[in-house]
C-alpha cells in the first residue's frame, strides 16, 4: 500500500481550539475565521486583508489576524492540548 503524499497528512493534523466552556478542533492551516465563526466569536472586519488589524485575534497569547491567519499547529504540552488553545478577540 502507498503512503499519503506529505502534504495530505498534514492536512489530517487538527488543532484544539476553546472559547470558554466551548471546544473545537479545526483541521491545523485552515481559516481562522471560519475557525472563530464555529467557536462563536463574532470576529468584525474592515479591509478584509489583513492591513488594518479590525480582525485581530488572540491564539494561544499570539495575535493572529482572522481575516487572512490560518489555524496554528497543534500545541505540544499535555495540559494545553487537552483544554484547547484559548481563542478570544485581541
Amino acid at each position: 500500500r502507498a503512503l499519503a503524499p506529505p502534504s495530505s497528512i498534514a492536512m489530517m493534523a487538527s488543532t484544539p481550539l476553546s472559547n470558554g466552556a466551548k471546544k473545537i478542533s479545526v483541521p491545523e492551516g485552515s481559516s481562522m475565521m471560519a475557525a472563530c465563526k464555529k467557536l462563536g466569536i463574532k470576529v468584525p472586519t474592515n479591509c478584509k486583508k489583513g492591513d488594518c488589524g479590525t480582525c485581530t485575534v488572540n491564539v494561544g497569547g499570539k495575535n493572529i489576524k482572522a481575516c487572512v491567519g490560518k489555524v496554528p499547529p497543534a500545541p505540544k504540552l499535555k495540559s494545553v492540548l487537552e483544554k484547547g488553545l484559548p481563542v478570544r478577540k485581541a
